[in-house]
């Protein structure tokens, strides 16, 4: 599938136009009104796809959100050894607020809104038949870009019971200069009460089956996701075991290699939801940062430190098998990570045009198991056999745990199975494991609000710290 269609943030850019139409009289496709732009089924789907591209650009699920992560969770695991300083800010927790990065996911990720909102505001004009997924869809995107949006720019929910200033919520679409709103930042709160109706709604409206689309199992997963970030442990675990029944129902599954999740072109058995990348469409950013030059990237911008390498047992899968840096071992094309010279690097992104992972079924596993264990409950299966389903013999060559004796037993596993796919900061504030020795809810782990989007919106305040 390639995405050909963007909605921006102030206009409609694209449609499709009628053949029958006179060459001379063919408007420009990048100048049409929001009027016509959609105007009917036909065209509101494509806008609707523009909200998936929007999505996959490098700003957002084409790799930063993923890789600013885990740069921010570093903790002397990684290195950022590249020549962008940007992420070099990033990395060293040292950000300022012209930063590039921080500004392109902060106004990526409302544009993606912008898209959502004028879908949803048009969907009236979907055929009946495909309504509700297409509104479904369309509450899926902005949910999971607000909620995106609050996990880096605003303190984490736990503090202050979510009373901190969060991220504006918006729902209203703009199509012109003119109707640009100047809105204040809503609480963390709040924003996290909307992306939960936005996310409920669209579970209820999405199919189990979507192709590469949002589904009934994508919106439950993020559902997990929001719920775990806000310890409602009971709704993670339920919204993670619903979304176990829908994939599995769906025919998901756990892959029984790890690597073979990994450098795909096309989505796997495993994935439930992934950004679309071939060599006409989409953003990996992943491989161009994390790989080395002989596989397209640049030379390995990230170094996966002795630190991560001893989180994993002797024998696992999910970890390098050699260290010979010779040619003919170089690069460990089936583990988790090659040796170039005396660094590691992550073969997870190794592959140009391949795709960006964004739900993996093993993550509602890991989250069901997590949330079970702290309630002392089963839902679905016990937290031992969801543990041993991602550290199974198959996909880790280890034997299976005899029993789980701690939460952070299952964080230890999250870490392994989950590196380098962007959970790193958001698991560090939920455990509050320290990070160069600091608290991950420290004023340095948080976003600045874009020094242009101060300029811009009186109303909006920056955060402490900067």
């Amino acid at each position: 599938m390639k995405f050909k269609y963007i909605l921006s943030a102030l206009t409609i850019l694209t449609i499709s136009l009628s053949s029958c139409k006179k060459h001379l009289d063919l408007l420009d496709p990048q100048g049409l009104e929001p009027g016509t732009a959609l105007s009917g089924d036909v065209n509101i789907k494509k806008v609707l796809q523009g909200g998936y591209d929007a999505m996959s650009v490098g700003n957002l699920y084409g790799g930063n959100i993923q890789l600013l992560s885990d740069l921010l969770a570093s903790d002397g695991e990684v290195n950022w050894v590249g020549t962008f300083n940007t992420y070099r800010e990033v990395w060293g927790k040292n950000i300022i607020t012209t930063n590039g990065l921080v500004t392109g996911m902060w106004t990526g990720a409302y544009n993606v809104i912008n898209v959502a909102n004028s879908v949803i505001d048009s969907v009236g004009g979907v055929v009946a038949a495909d309504r509700n997924r297409v509104e479904g869809e369309a509450l899926f995107l902005r949910a999971l870009m607000h909620f995106e949006l609050v996990r880096f720019f605003a303190r984490d929910y736990s503090v202050n019971a979510g009373g901190n200033p969060g991220v504006p919520i918006l729902k209203i679409p703009t199509y012109a200069l003119p109707e640009v709103t100047k809105p204040a930042r809503n609480t963390v709160a709040e924003v996290y009460a909307s992306v939960i109706e936005d996310l409920v709604k669209a579970e209820g409206l999405l199919p189990a089956s979507n192709g590469v689309f949002a589904t009934k199992a994508a919106a439950a997963a993020i559902l997990s996701r929001v719920y775990l970030q806000k310890r409602d442990y009971a709704s993670a675990r339920d919204a993670a075991n619903r979304g176990i029944i829908s994939a599995t129902g769906a025919g998901k599954g756990l892959l029984s290699s790890f690597m073979a999740n990994f450098n795909q072109a096309a989505n796997t058995n495993e994935d439930i939801l992934a950004m679309q990348v071939s060599d006409q469409d989409g953003t990996n950013g992943l491989q161009t940062f994390y790989s080395v030059d002989i596989f397209g990237g640049r030379d390995g911008d990230i170094e996966v430190n002795t630190k991560h390498l001893n989180l994993y047992e002797t024998g696992d899968l999910r970890k390098s098998s050699t260290n010979n840096p010779s040619a003919a071992n170089q690069f460990a094309f089936n583990t988790a990570f090659y040796v170039k010279y005396s660094a590691a690097r992550t073969t997870k992104w190794r592959d140009l045009y391949k795709n960006v992972k964004v739900i993996r079924l093993a993550e509602l596993y890991l989250t069901r198991a997590e949330a079970n264990y702290r309630l002392g409950t089963s839902t679905g299966d016990s937290p031992l056999n969801d543990i041993n389903k991602i550290h199974s013999t198959s996909r880790t060559g280890l034997l299976p745990y005899a029993t789980i004796t701690s939460v952070n037993q299952i964080y230890l596993e999250r870490r392994r199975e989950l590196a380098f796919e962007g959970f790193g900061i958001h698991d560090a504030r939920r455990f509050d494991r320290l990070i160069d020795g600091d608290s991950p809810n420290e004023n340095e782990f948080v976003f600045p609000i874009p020094f242009r989007e101060l300029n811009a919106n009186p109303s909006l305040t920056q955060n402490d710290g900067y």
